[in-house]
């Protein structure tokens, strides 16, 4: 299993977050995840997602039901293609997007994007770094990613920002 603490900005509370996967067959996995919000003591989600990867394509697609704080059901789509940009295949491009609906097929929220994505491996001694440059196409905002090890910031030009450590 895996866990990490997670914080972010706007909702100024520390998240416990566990993810599971789940093997189906040699490229198919069930994904479970859920957080515990520390601040008022109470799971804030729970979602499960059947996810399935086309390695020769660099190409992954997932289905799955996400249940939240607020008693909601959704269900979601997400899909990620990736183009290597160095025959080594540090330095990747990659187009990716999501879909939830709730459970009356009513209210509809997308995110899509376009990032570039650069790992170095030792960085220094022991230390790989990963980084990330992006757009997010529905919200019209860029972004940007620095993963360190276990550690890992994101934020956007609209000053969102999120931490999160890998336990």
């Amino acid at each position: 299993m895996e866990t990490s603490l997670r914080y972010r900005g706007e909702y100024k509370s520390l998240k416990i977050h566990a993810k599971q996967k789940l093997t189906l067959d040699s490229k198919t996995f069930l994904q479970v995840n859920g957080e515990l919000d520390t601040k008022v003591g109470a799971p804030s989600y729970f979602c499960a997602v059947i996810r399935r990867f086309y390695p020769d394509w660099s190409a992954s697609l997932g289905a799955g039901v996400q249940y939240d704080k607020y008693g909601k059901l959704r269900y979601n789509v997400r899909g990620k293609k990736a183009f290597p940009v160095t025959t080594n295949g540090l330095l990747s491009f990659a187009v990716k997007g999501r879909s939830d609906v709730d459970k009356e097929f009513k209210q509809w929220k997308s995110t899509g994007g376009a990032e570039f994505s650069w790992s170095i491996f030792n960085f220094q001694k022991d230390q790989d770094v990963r980084l990330k440059l992006g757009f997010d196409m529905f919200e019209q905002v860029p972004y940007m990613q620095i993963r360190e090890n276990n550690w890992t910031l994101n934020a956007d030009t609209d000053g969102r920002w999120n931490i999160r450590y890998d336990l």
